[in-house]
């Protein structure tokens, strides 16, 4: 049996296991381990839990100890060096007219590298300002380019659902998110409804897929005749969430639309569900039709932006 915890090295980042074996943690404690940068102060984020032993656990770091105050101490006046390297570098960037965001600034826990993060929609040639900052610190230097959606977590904000963003708060890794996704939800394809603040397909598309692939697969589709205590009828909309089925019956005289919730129609339409379904990517491969088009011109307009 191997002891383990869970700890994070800056807030929202992300999540590392590391063996803890004779060491009484809880959350908020403050642990010395060792990283690519030498050792490094990390934060308990969990109760530590014990694995069973053949699991990964052999294969994990120890933590070294609890950080002393005298670490404490460094590790704070760590953070303010690098909001004062975080202000000289934006200075240099301007002075050198560079076309690149400055986005984060990480100090090695012994003060010999320093870590700056940055996006650019080019390539960028700093050679300059990297004399400029090795001059000005008198340690190792080292820029790293990150995408749009590591920014949006670094820096922070409020999605458009009002709450704040879920990568600066528990999301620690990114998923890949797809046209597909918005479609099978029923989500316009509009990109100031689907775009987060990174500017890319929101990471909340992601949550649900499961949910909304199941639902297409047992459920029918818009078009379909199903079997319903009024007899036959086609079906008009589905509500995927809810499982709600609307139902249009057509005779000589009228139309009318029946509501239904699947599990009390299901039984009398066992030929329906656990099929492959329209949504399949080898049944869709070179999908074209108005619902292409769409995608087509949603993605135009991304790479346009």
């Amino acid at each position: 049996m191997t002891k383990v915890v869970n700890c994070r090295f800056r807030e929202a980042g992300k999540v590392y296991r590391f063996r803890c074996d004779g060491l009484s943690l809880k959350i908020g404690d403050k642990v010395m381990v060792n990283t690519n940068l030498g050792e490094d102060m990390a934060h308990v984020i969990e109760s530590p839990y014990v694995i069973p032993e053949g699991h990964e656990g052999d294969a994990l770091i120890p933590v070294l100890r609890v950080a002393t105050p005298q670490e404490i101490k460094i590790y704070e006046e760590k953070l303010v060096k690098e909001a004062d390297a975080f202000v000289k570098c934006n200075e240099f960037i301007d002075e050198l007219g560079l076309d690149m965001n400055l986005c984060d600034t990480v100090f090695a826990f012994d003060g010999k590298k320093v870590v700056f993060y940055f996006t650019a929609d080019n390539r960028v040639d700093f050679r300059e300002l990297v004399k400029l900052l090795a001059a000005a610190f008198r340690v190792r230097i080292e820029l790293r380019q990150i995408g749009s959606r590591d920014e949006a977590k670094l820096v922070g904000g409020i999605g458009i659902c009002g709450r704040e963003m879920c990568c600066c708060t528990f999301l620690n890794h990114f998923a890949p998110v797809t046209l597909r996704m918005a479609r099978d939800q029923g989500v316009a394809l509009n990109p100031s409804k689907l775009n987060g603040a990174c500017g890319r397909l929101m990471c909340c598309l992601q949550f649900e897929k499961e949910v909304y692939e199941d639902s297409l697969r047992r459920l029918p589709k818009a078009g379909k005749r199903v079997r319903t205590p009024l007899g036959v009828g086609i079906v008009s909309d589905v509500e995927l969430v809810s499982e709600v089925i609307s139902v249009k019956f057509t005779n000589e005289e009228s139309t009318e639309i029946q509501k239904y919730k699947w599990e009390e129609i299901e039984k009398l339409n066992p030929d329906i569900g656990e099929k492959p379904c329209d949504k399949c990517p080898a049944k869709n491969q070179g999908n074209s039709g108005p619902v292409a088009s769409r995608e087509n011109d949603f993605v135009k307009k991304n790479n346009d932006q």
